[in-house]
Order: structure tokens, then sequence, then C-alpha cells
């Protein structure tokens, strides 16, 4: 029997898991890489380190499982969106570390943008709001500050991808740069109507289009791999946040789903037309297929399962993450303790960029637990905003909330998310949803799956999270929550 290999190239790890023709994950690797924050709002990645770790963890899922190359059919990529890679054409060689989704150097020149009321024109084209979030800037900054890197650009030497392109032109030898729309729909620099860079924004970002990958089809054939014993062709490609979207099967108008990752992404699949956001969500690409391009509209929260690891590396109060759902539920509530995780700014529907995190209502009585507690809240809180700003554009109200991601492993954030929801929040049995939509991507390309009908056949939940919070203590958290983000909206300016 063959198997699909999905590659998922995240924030902080790299990851290959091997599906079967049940949608059964068989087995799975994995290896963190360094971060770095060389200056306070900074983050940048090595991309050696991200090709070497995945590629790594590729080799090595492979022989886990006791296969060949010959028992693979195909090759998903699924990635964290619009951290930025420059590198040049003829070395493969990054000409810098990577620029990072979480990255806030590109600050002020999006404000500037804002000055010049260049943003409504930004979002009738992309969808998005003008953010440094997004990729446009940081190559922007990138061609500033990299000596000699403009000129360079402009004689078509250096190439820009995402990390999905940064992959796919590895995987390949360098014969192959291009991307999918879900993943160019993150750049800032691609008209999702028209289905194309756009040469306004190119021009307003000083990017040269010979820099930028094709963009394809999100299940298509893109290229071959012969790293990893034989060759293998690349067949998917979609952005995490989408390709966790299509492994929840949201694929008709109205179906939501929340991963909880390092970051938490809402999206909520909007048919063959982009729903355009009164309230500070974003319009974007869900994936194309053949020449059928699919929308969603989507709420990204920066800091979700991030503020686990500040507890457990920046205050030392867990030694591992899976420690926090123990230590949160010791305490029946937070005693009035709220953990605002800014760390990056703050995403949907707020859009600051100069919010900052903080912890707020501390007595002599606040303990590591209630602090603990309020990070999990502060993380469903979050969820709460964008939930409540979905509705809103849709003019519905959420029947229930599909979730994924390591964190949604924790029941008592589930739980939590269901109380201030006050809708059920539904766990599929295979939480692995990002690789999966990456894996069906590609097993449709190559004929591994026929329909997406014979895909949504194989989800199915595992458990179902009902609310039990009484509508006035929602109505109390919510309130004390909004205090709390008015304390650290435009700290930075302070």
């Amino acid at each position: 029997m063959p198997f699909i290999l999905a590659l998922d190239q995240g924030t902080t790890s790299s990851r290959a898991l091997l599906f079967d023709g049940a949608g059964r994950g068989v087995a799975v690797a994995q290896r963190e890489f360094p971060q770095h924050f060389p200056r306070p709002g900074w983050v940048e990645h090595d991309p050696l380190d991200i090709w070497s770790t995945q590629i790594g963890v590729a080799s090595e899922v492979i022989q886990k499982a006791r296969l060949s190359a010959a028992d693979i059919a195909a090759i998903g990529i699924t990635n964290q969106r619009e951290t930025t890679i420059v590198w040049d054409r003829e070395t493969g060689r990054p000409i810098s570390n990577a620029i990072v989704w979480q990255d806030r150097r590109t600050a002020a020149a999006c404000d500037a943008l804002k000055r010049r009321r260049l943003d409504r024109v930004i979002r009738r084209k992309t969808g998005l709001v003008v953010d440094a979030y997004f990729s446009a800037t940081k190559v922007q900054w990138l061609l500033q500050h990299v000596p000699g890197a403009r000129a360079r650009a402009k004689a078509g030497r250096l190439a820009f991808g995402t990390v999905d392109s940064w992959l796919l032109w590895n995987l390949t030898g360098g014969a192959v740069h291009a991307t999918d729309a879900s993943n160019a729909a993150r750049t800032m620099l691609y008209d999702i109507r028209r289905g194309d860079w756009d040469d306004t924004l190119l021009t307003l970002f000083g990017i040269p289009r010979a820099m930028l990958p094709e963009v394809r089809a999100s299940s298509e054939v893109y290229g071959h791999t012969t790293l990893l014993g034989g060759s293998i062709p690349v067949a998917g490609i979609a952005g995490d946040q989408q390709a966790a979207l299509f492994g929840q099967m949201c694929v008709k108008p109205g179906l939501v789903k929340n991963t909880y990752g390092t970051g938490c992404f809402m999206l909520m699949h909007t048919g063959d037309t982009p729903m355009v956001s009164r309230h500070n969500l974003l319009s974007t690409v869900a994936w194309r297929l053949g020449d059928r391009t699919e929308y969603a509209l989507e709420g990204s929260i920066f800091i979700a399962g991030a503020v686990v690891q500040w507890l457990r590396d920046g205050l030392g109060i867990i030694q591992a993450s899976g420690e926090v759902e123990a230590l949160a539920a010791s305490v029946a509530d937070t005693h009035g303790v709220y953990l605002v995780p800014a760390f990056a700014g703050l995403g949907a529907p707020h859009w600051d960029q100069h919010a900052r995190g903080a912890l707020l209502g501390l007595t002599r009585g606040s303990s590591r637990a209630h602090i603990a507690r309020a990070a999990l809240q502060g993380i469903a809180l979050q969820v709460m905003d964008v939930v409540r700003a979905m509705e809103a554009d849709a003019g519905i109200r959420l029947k229930e909330l599909r979730v994924d991601g390591g964190a949604s492993a924790n029941n008592l954030l589930m739980q939590m998310q269901a109380d201030l929801l006050g809708c059920p929040v539904v766990r599929p049995q295979i939480t692995e949803t990002t690789a999966l939509g990456a894996a069906y991507l590609a097993g449709l390309a190559v004929g591994f799956w026929k329909s997406r009908a014979e895909i949504a056949r194989q989800w199915k939940a595992d458990r179902r999270f009902t609310p039990q919070m009484k509508p006035a203590a929602r109505a109390a958290a919510a309130a004390g929550w909004h205090k709390a983000l008015e304390r650290v909206k435009r700290w930075e300016d302070e």
C-alpha cells in the first residue's frame, strides 16, 4: 500500500508525517530549530536550519516506517506563512536570515503606508490589512538593508519565496521556483480576485517581479525530488491554516475551524467569492483546485501556544508545556488575573502593531496556578473576539467550532473555549489536520484519493465540548478582558 508524505514546516519545528489511504497517520518525526531574536520585536530563522531539519525528518519518518521512496505516492507541503526568505539563484544560498511572520521591524513602514492612505488600495486588491505580519514589507526591508541586494534583485539574481517556495526549490534541486495561491495571498503583493501578482503593489514596495515565484494551484504536480532515495512527485502545497481548513473538510461556505498552534488561526470557508470584512478580518484564498479559486475569511491571533512556551522558558513556572493543564486546573478561576499575550502586537480584530503583553489584576493572593489559568483563558478570549467579528461579518451565529493543532489536546482549554463562545467545540479524531490537509491536496493530484467526497467521509469527531458557563459569568469574563486589552493597546508609543 502506498502512502502520502506530508512536510509540515512550522514556526518552531519541522515535522514529517506519513498517511495511509484512510487518512490515518502511520509515522511522524519532528525536530525543533533555533529561534533568533536579534533585537526587541525582531524574530528570525536561519533558512538552512529550516531546510536541514525538514529534509532530515522526511528521511527519518520513511526509515521509521521501514519504507522506501517507492512506497511514497506523493509529497504535500504545508508551511508557516508570511515568513520571508530571499536567496541567490546561482548558489541557492540565502542572503540573510528569514524574517519570521511574528517580526515587527517593519511596523513603522506600515504606519507610513496608512498615513498615505495606501492601506485602502492594498486591502481592496489583497484582502489584507496593512501590517508587518505580511511578506511585502519584509522583502522591501531586505532589499534596503542587505548590501547589494537591490542591484542583484533587479538583475534577476535573487529569488523571493515564502517557506513553501524555499522547500520546493531545495527539494527539486533549484529546478522549480513556485508557490500556490494560498501562500501568494499572504504576501500583500497578490491580487486575490485576478489571481496574479499585482504590478502596482510591486512598484509600491520596490520589488522586482523577477524575484517572485510562479503561482500555481494548490493540488498539482510541481516537480519531483530525488533526495529521499527515489523520484517522488511534490504534488500539494498550502499555507498551514488553509491546509488545516482542508484537512478539517471545511469545504462548504459557513464551516469554521480554529487551529491552536504557536498562534491561533480561525478560518471560515466563504465559497468562490471573497467576502469583504467590516470587522477587521482578512479575506484570503483558501486554495485553488484546477482553475477554481475558493476563499476564506480569517482571523489571525499572533500568540496562543507560544504563551505556554513563555510560561516554561520565560517565567519557569512549568518545566514542560504539558504541565500547564494540571496546574491551571488546580484553581477554580484566575482570581481576577488576566494575561494579554500581545508579545508581537495584537492581531485580529484589533490589529495593533504597538500593543505589548501584560499581566493584569495581580494581588498578593495570585499564584503561578492563577497565571497558568489566565494564560489559557487569554487564548480562549482572543478566539472569542475573532468569533464575534466573524459572526458579524457573515451575519450568522456559529453552530460549532472545529478545532485542531497541538493545544486542542488540552481539555481544559477546549472547555474554556466552549464556555466563552457559548457554542460546542468539536475536536476530530485526527488532530494533525494541517499535515493531513497537505496530504489530501497532494493525494488528489496523483489520484491517491479520487474526490473530496471520498475524503470527507474520513472526518470523524473525537470529542464534543458543550458550554457550561452561565451567561452572566461569560459576560463578566469578556468585560474584564476588554478592560485589560485597553491597557495594552499602543503601549510602545507611550
